[in-house]
């Protein structure tokens, strides 16, 4: 395993605003333990407004197990998360209220077309009744699937599905998107298109992003990539710094010399 490479934060893109004003993310020194094993050892990861931050490793790294305590949905054993500056472990309701999440398999209801999906989303948010019509096509509108509103998912191909979870995970005006592998299913064009969506979309509402995934090939957008491995950050920064402090020719070379693992 390389050493750990540390390096300075970057703004993103003019009219994201990131790097500006506090972070929507900050965790800080978070570990979790399974019985005898670390699967999280003293991370420490921010995301600040407007920005994209891709947390890239290796399957088994821990990017499940951080996710979920981001959510709020199991125990740190120790160390801090804030969404929006709201501490998790003390108030997980309000610091979901400011998430916008898509899960790494589809949660669409199948049997419910795109605008009741967004509907019925939109309530669960607390969204009062007789704004929902309005949030779910205020979504639609945003994503560019207005055309597509009476259709069921189950008649979506898999990268109109994932638009449709992008448009329902930003209803309510989420502070910070987690995405947890959105591309994993999807085909090479479609994921290309996700990643312009996502970055299009940090742009028009200022969320940021954090970006999980083991693939090598879609972080070189994000304004910084923090690659865990076996529970550990051993690299942090700008992907062409990463990539110039390890010594390789490419994201993928530099992803290799500090894990030693293969890129999937």
């Amino acid at each position: 395993m390389g050493e750990i490479v540390s390096l300075p934060r970057r703004a993103s893109p003019s009219g994201g605003g990131g790097g500006e004003g506090e972070p929507v993310l900050k965790v800080s020194t978070l570990s979790r333990h399974y019985g005898g094993r670390r699967a999280l050892d003293g991370v420490d990861l921010q995301v600040a407004p407007g920005e994209i931050v891709a947390l890239l490793g290796p399957n088994g790294a821990g990017k499940t197990t951080l996710f979920r305590i981001v959510e709020g949905l199991i125990p740190a054993d120790g160390g801090t998360v804030t969404v929006a500056g709201i501490e998790v472990a003390r108030r997980p309701a309000a610091a979901l209220a400011a998430l916008g999440i898509v899960f790494q398999e589809t949660t669409l209801d199948l049997d419910l077309t795109v605008a009741e999906n967004l509907r019925y989303y939109a309530a669960l948010r607390g969204i009062a009744r007789g704004t929902r019509a309005a949030a779910a096509q205020q979504a639609l509108v945003r994503l560019g699937l207005e055309e597509r509103a009476g259709s069921r998912a189950r008649e979506l191909s898999g990268g109109l599905r994932r638009r449709v979870e992008l448009a329902r995970a930003l209803i309510g005006t989420p502070r910070l998107l987690l995405l947890d592998e959105p591309s994993d299913a999807l085909d090479p064009a479609s994921r290309i298109a996700l990643r312009a969506e996502i970055d299009r979309l940090r742009h028009l509402t200022g969320c940021g992003v954090l970006w999980a995934t083991h693939l090598v090939e879609e972080v070189g957008n994000a304004d910084r990539v923090v690659i865990l491995d076996r529970g550990r950050v051993i690299a942090a920064g700008p992907p062409a710094a990463i990539v110039a402090a390890a010594g390789g020719a490419s994201l993928t070379e530099a992803f290799l010399a500090l894990t030693g693992k293969g890129a999937s």
